[in-house]
């Protein structure tokens, strides 16, 4: 039988080897590893560590460019995901969390999509977006309850973001989304890792050492944003919410969107501003009934049908086309 104090033995040798492995795993981290380029950084003039960043922030794009083919496969995932009534969730914690957050946060703007079709899932909840609040990113638990109140199903997309690759709150709740077959996704800057082999398909844009020794809000977060943003901008290019190169889904909310929205008309149409404004308020606000207006040469009720029928595809809309993705 144990006693009382065997037990607390046993629980502090067992801290002392999660410690131990913790201490193994960090070490073998690329982006925890010590940069050569940065070697006596705190002696460097103003000049010299922005030459530094700004260096090690250029390996940044190659390092994205070879993850390319599963972007695409992402991509292409979550417009059917959209385009079925799914949802894209992004789950993430620290700076990982917070670029998530922000990604999400963009798109209804952005694209006029409904609050709910892109979403984040942030550890230590929408406070920790301000506050500092990491030790939640140790507990599978928590990560299990956060995704699981969102219900994650076939039909959805579920990203998890961590630089490591071995959160335990988003590897668990990226385990958590799989097995409950929705597809999901891995996003990190490191090979071989626990969130990589909990996903379906793998993102890793392998930045190298930081110049800050861990600091992963610099090359790390700029790979990770930049990811979050190919993702969202294909998805929502592939849906039809952009034409040509045009932000035409663009949500008129203020004057700068309006404006945006009247330039977006005249570029696109050739026409003038004064026709561009008075199409815009004959369809009801809305650029993309204006521009399938103009474009189909139809009345705002036939452009709206063909929207519709095009599920918001836009040049579908104008070609009167059936939305094949």
């Amino acid at each position: 039988m144990l006693t009382s104090s065997m037990m607390q033995e046993t629980a502090g040798a067992q801290q002392k080897d999660t410690n131990h492995d913790q201490a193994s795993l960090l070490q073998h981290l690329t982006t925890e590893s010590q940069n050569e380029a940065s070697q006596g950084f705190d002696t460097k003039s103003a000049l010299e560590i922005a030459r530094i960043i700004n260096h090690e922030d250029s390996k940044v794009a190659a390092a994205v460019k070879k993850a390319i083919p599963e972007i695409a496969q992402v991509i292409d995932q979550v417009a059917r995901s959209l385009r079925d009534g799914g949802r894209l969730i992004y789950i993430g914690a620290g700076s990982s969390g917070r670029i998530a957050a922000l990604d999400s946060s963009e798109c209804p703007p952005t694209y006029s999509t409904a609050p709910g079709q892109v979403q984040y899932i942030m550890a230590g909840g929408p406070k920790a977006l301000a506050s500092a609040v990491e030790v939640n990113e140790d507990s599978e638990e928590l990560g299990q309850r956060d995704i699981a109140r969102r219900r994650p199903t076939r039909k959805d997309v579920v990203v998890g973001i961590s630089a490591s690759g071995r959160t335990p709150y988003v590897v668990a709740a990226v385990a958590y989304a799989r097995a409950r077959g929705a597809y999901t996704a891995a996003v990190t800057c490191n090979l071989e890792t626990p969130l990589a082999d909990a996903a379906d398909i793998a993102i890793i844009a392998d930045v190298g050492p930081e110049v800050i020794s861990g600091s992963t809000r610099m090359k790390a977060g700029t790979a990770q944003k930049t990811i979050l943003n190919m993702i969202t901008t294909g998805a929502m290019t592939r849906l039809g919410y952009v034409y040509e190169n045009l932000m035409v889904n663009v949500h008129m909310q203020n004057s700068k969107l309006v404006e945006r929205g009247i330039r977006i008309l005249m570029g696109a149409c050739k026409i003038d501003r004064l026709t561009a404004v008075n199409t815009i308020k004959s369809a009801g606000r809305s650029v993309p009934v204006a521009l399938v207006m103009l474009k189909a040469g139809v009345d705002k009720p036939e452009a709206v049908r063909r929207l519709a029928k095009s599920d918001g595809n836009v040049r579908l809309a104008i070609e009167d086309n059936v939305l094949e993705l």
